[in-house]
Order: C-alpha cells, then sequence, then structure tokens
C-alpha cells in the first residue's frame, strides 16, 4: 500500500466507509471524491482510483457510459448493493454525470489474479492458489446462499486487496435464482471457463461457477485456462462433449489438488460439489492465512511502478528529442536567412499530452428524489425522453437499500 494512504487511514479513524451520505450523494462527485488515476478498463466502462475527502479512503469509480446496456449496468449495481460480505467487492453509491454513471466501490490495491500473473510474467505456486480459491469459496458461498449466480467466475474477475484478502468483483452478468426459476437458460460468460450445462442452453444452477473456479484453478497454475489456444467457438463445442479438462503436467502437483479441480470439473451438474462442500476439502482446509499473497502482491505492485516509471521517463526523453528538433529548426531557419539558401525548412512536430486520466467537463446539477434514496443528475439535456426514462428506473435503485428491490 502507498504510504500515504496507510498515513491517510492511521490518521483518520472515521475512514471505514460503509455507504456515501444522502448529503454526498446531493453534491457533485467532484467534491466528494478527488480522482487520482485511471486503473484500466473493466465490462463496460473505465475504472479510476479516488480519494472519499471525508475519510481519506481509498475507493474505486466505474465510469459507464449511459450508451451501455442499462439493463446489465443496474443488474450489476442491484446484485452489489444487496452484497454484505468482506469476500465480495463492496458497493457504495452511484453519481450520473453528463454522459456517464459513476459506480463507487470499493478499492482493491492488489488488482486482479490474472493481472498479477501477467505482471509478474509468473504462475502462483499451489499455496497461493489454495489461498485463493479459500476466500474466493466463501464468497461463492455466500452468493449462492443469497441464490445469485456469478456466471463469470475466472482471475480477472478475482481482486486482491493489499493484506491478500480476495474478492469476488464484476457482476455484469450474475443472474438471480427465484423459486419460479430454479435455472437459467441463458448462454453467458466468457467460453473457455463456461460450464457444459451452461454451453448446451440445458438450464444451470450456482454449480455452474463450480466448474469455473475449476477452471481458474488452472488457469492460475498454469497462466491460462485449457483451450485457451483454441478458437473461443471451437472451444464451446469442445467443453461439452470432451472429458474434464486436467492439468498439462500432472506430476507438478499434489493429490488433493487434483482431487479439488477434479471435484469442481464433474460434467453432471448434479454431481458437482457446492461452495460449502468444498471449504471442507483438504486442499483448502490446509489453505495458508491471506498474509501469504502479501509478497507477491507487493511483488507486482513494485513492478508495476517501475514499468509506470519507464513510461514515463520515454515520454520526457521523447519530449526532450523534439525539443531539440525544434531548436535546430529554429537555428537552421536562422542560418539559411542570413545565407540565403532556399532550401525547404522541416517543421517541427508537436507532442500530444495523454488525456487519458482527465474527467469530462460537467453540467448544471439538478437533484432528484424518492423515497428510496437520493442519486444526482448532470445531464445537459434534462428533456431527453430516453434520458427520463433512464433516470426514472436508476433513481429507482442505485442508491436505495432496500434488498427487495429486484431489477
Amino acid at each position: 500500500m502507498e504510504n500515504k494512504e496507510k498515513v491517510q487511514m492511521r490518521n483518520n479513524p472515521r475512514r471505514q466507509l460503509k455507504k456515501l451520505s444522502e448529503d454526498s450523494l446531493t453534491k457533485q462527485p467532484e467534491e466528494v471524491l478527488d480522482v487520482l488515476e485511471k486503473l484500466g478498463e473493466g465490462s463496460y466502462g473505465c475504472v479510476f482510483k479516488a480519494n472519499h475527502k471525508e475519510t481519506g479512503e481509498i475507493v474505486a469509480i466505474k465510469q459507464v457510459p449511459v450508451e451501455s446496456d442499462l439493463q446489465e449496468i443496474i443488474k450489476e449495481i442491484s446484485i452489489m448493493q444487496q452484497c454484505n460480505s468482506p469476500h465480495v467487492v463492496r458497493y457504495y453509491g452511484s453519481y450520473f454525470k453528463n454522459s456517464d454513471l459513476w459506480i463507487v466501490m470499493e478499492y482493491c490495491g492488489g488488482g486482479s489474479v490474472s493481472d498479477i500473473i501477467r505482471i509478474r510474467n509468473k504462475t502462483l505456486t499451489e499455496d497461493e492458489i489454495a489461498t485463493v480459491l479459500q476466500s474466493t469459496l466463501k464468497g461463492l458461498e455466500y452468493l449462492h446462499f443469497m441464490r445469485k449466480i456469478h456466471r463469470d467466475i475466472k482471475a480477472g474477475n478475482i481482486l486482491l486487496n493489499t493484506e491478500g484478502q480476495a474478492k469476488l468483483a464484476d457482476f455484469g452478468v450474475a443472474g438471480q435464482l427465484t423459486d419460479t426459476m430454479a435455472k437459467r437458460n441463458t448462454v453467458i460468460g466468457t467460453p473457455f471457463w463456461m460450464a457444459p450445462e451452461v454451453i448446451q442452453e440445458i438450464g444451470y444452477n450456482c454449480v455452474a461457477d463450480i466448474w469455473s473456479l475449476g477452471i481458474t484453478a488452472i488457469e492460475m497454475a498454469e497462466g491460462k485456462p485449457p483451450y485457451a489456444d483454441i478458437h473461443p467457438m471451437r472451444a464451446i463445442f469442445m467443453i461439452p462433449t470432451n472429458p474434464p479438462p486436467t492439468f498439462r503436467n500432472t506430476d507438478q502437483w499434489s493429490p488433493d489438488f487434483l482431487d479439488f479441480v477434479k471435484k469442481c470439473l464433474v460434467k453432471n451438474p448434479e454431481n458437482r460439489a457446492t461452495a460449502t462442500q468444498l471449504l471442507q476439502h483438504p486442499f483448502i482446509k490446509s489453505a495458508k492465512p491471506n498474509s501469504i499473497l502479501r509478497a507477491l502482491i507487493q511483488d507486482a505492485m513494485e513492478i508495476k511502478l517501475k514499468i509506470q516509471e519507464e513510461a514515463e521517463q520515454r515520454e520526457q526523453d521523447a519530449e526532450d528529442d523534439n525539443n531539440s528538433d525544434e531548436d535546430e529548426v529554429d537555428q537552421g531557419t536562422m542560418v539559411r536567412a542570413v545565407t540565403g539558401d532556399s532550401g525547404t525548412i522541416r517543421a517541427a512536430g508537436s507532442l500530444a499530452s495523454s488525456l487519458s486520466g482527465t474527467m469530462i467537463e460537467h453540467g448544471d446539477t439538478g437533484t432528484m428524489q424518492s423515497q428510496l434514496g437520493t442519486m444526482v443528475i448532470n445531464s445537459e439535456d434534462e428533456d431527453d425522453e430516453e434520458a427520463g426514462t433512464m433516470k426514472s428506473k436508476l433513481t429507482m435503485i442505485l442508491n436505495s437499500s432496500d434488498p427487495t428491490l429486484q431489477y
């Protein structure tokens, strides 16, 4: 964790943010949050790191263009706000700004497990995998108890905070089970991680996530899921027909780890283990504490910082070279003017600055009230009928704490 963040947390005992207050939600987001940097791009938008001014807590902001699928956005927010688990990314509230929706949520400084693998160019050890899987299973047990299916479990959707705690994120494709619809019939998710019954559209339930978890275990061990080297559409045909995948080299792994993955990758969902059952598996029961993940998180953060510094140095060198070229052009112009040389002068190029972390300007603020909560609308076109419909939908759900509200 950055020293500045540590000091902020130590010096401010009120830093624990549960939810954005109604007062905060009536303000411009810039009055409540200091945007620090762009973290990357997720489903449906860019993710930024920000400081919550009142508490000093670091948060994440997902900025979603309203042109995106509104139903999917509402679905993600609805699921996040109904969850209260240390193993699921926390949702704080939302703002509506011009053409963007700002979703404010818990910041996980370690990034995703797939980010860490990619940045370090190194797969996880068996001990590290067991610890990640234990927290992930606790998150899945909680979701499944709430009758929710995540539907996109993979290393890219398992985030780590700087303490090594794994949390489930990115609920853009999650689904809600009801008594009247015990199984889903939608093909959705990322092909290489999809369970056979999801691909076959024969109906599925929570244990579809367990298959995806087994694939994720292989991904963490080998750096990519099975079939990753073939076309996704071909994989979709192979997953239901082929035997369950396993490791490329089974001799590298312990019998307990092999058995854990085998119990996840059972093709018949009725015979597949549940999250609760897998938490009792010897491989998970013997998992080491979250603190063993701190070293690889720190390693990844240091490598990332070094890459950023090298990129900034290259940018500075390019700017220096460009300025030098401009000086040469000026000198050349002077010399040719004196000597009467009629040679063509080369125009100096200009260096474009990167504005990827800059926020858009905001229009006038209008506040919409509802009995379920308050949200801020910062749209310049208040008369737009489609925007009005969208706002009324979002007002009902974005900042509500009513657990009965469904999307």
